[in-house]
């Protein structure tokens, strides 16, 4: 092997293109048995969405299946039963990433900024996520979300505390990245259309943009992912094999460079078609029946 291929693979990740889909299926479950990181955590079953309670039983059962495979889990919410997650994580033995959900709602967002301070004055959270792509929705304007921050961070000083966004909004707005303890950056090569062939490069092209506006402060891939089905999106292929490859090229990424990250998702969710299309459902690991798919 010459030692230019060698560097290009370094860069794409691993030679797939030959590998049959039983080889690959092999390779995923050697490196998913390696464990992970971080896993971004979806608690709703077939037939719930946002809005609905969640129990403590399907929490519990959910984490109790992802627990072999990573070290730490993300949520998403505080309220409607989400806020019992980090705390059964704890108990799991798993870190938490735990996040206030922000929107345009001033009583729900009032309630997620309260819930998240009190689980973290209970000890159940080690990293703090101030809202989630709240300026990329246009949701908040950025004086507000800066003022739920830095409610945050004064009332939790001993918690790391930041923002998810995709990874440019922290070049854009400098001022966010600065009342950040920690950036958190989505990377998806997939919403940008690129080809699998080169997406591992264009997310590590993504994660270098993002550590230049960090500054010095530590960046975390809060998300980066592919769906197995859907329609293609520019040069991006939705396929069993891609979401394969995809996966095993990040895990060793995050590995050999030790690299915080969170893979998106756990279990796939139905509910998601409505925001994203009929690719919104089939991001997980696990399918909604709690079954690995791969």
């Amino acid at each position: 092997m010459s030692v230019r291929y060698e560097k290009m693979m370094s860069l794409t990740g691993i030679e797939t293109s030959n590998k049959s889909k039983e080889e690959l299926e092999l390779l995923f479950k050697k490196v998913l048995n390696k464990g992970m990181h971080g896993l971004c955590f979806s608690p709703y079953e077939e037939g719930q969405q946002p809005g609905d309670i969640l129990t403590e039983a399907q929490i519990r059962r959910r984490l109790e299946i992802i627990k072999p495979y990573t070290k730490w889990i993300r949520s998403f919410s505080c309220t409607d039963g989400n806020e019992m997650i980090p705390e059964i994580a704890h108990e799991l033995g798993m870190k938490t990433m735990v996040g206030a959900w922000l929107g345009d709602d001033p009583e729900i967002n009032k309630k997620e900024i309260e819930n998240l301070i009190t689980i973290a004055n209970e000890g159940h959270v080690d990293l703090a996520a101030v809202g989630n792509e709240v300026l990329y929705r246009g949701d908040l304007e950025e004086e507000e979300l800066l003022a739920f921050i830095h409610q945050v961070k004064n009332a939790i000083p001993d918690v790391p505390v930041g923002y998810v966004d995709a990874y440019y909004e922290f070049e854009q707005k400098p001022r966010i990245t600065d009342a950040c303890d920690v950036i958190f950056a989505n990377c998806y090569p997939y919403w940008e259309g690129c080809s699998m062939e080169y997406s591992l490069l264009y997310m590590k092209e993504m994660y270098a943009r993002a550590v230049k506006a960090a500054n010095g402060k530590k960046v975390i891939v809060s998300e980066t992912g592919w769906t197995n089905k859907g329609q293609t999106f520019h040069g991006a292929v939705p396929s069993y094999e891609n979401a394969i490859k995809y996966f095993i090229n990040a895990q060793k990424w995050s590995a050999e460079e030790d690299i915080d990250l969170f893979y998106f998702s756990s279990f796939d969710e139905s509910w998601k078609t409505g925001a994203e299309g009929d690719v919104g459902a089939y991001w997980g690991l696990w399918d909604k029946d709690e079954n690995l798919k791969f």
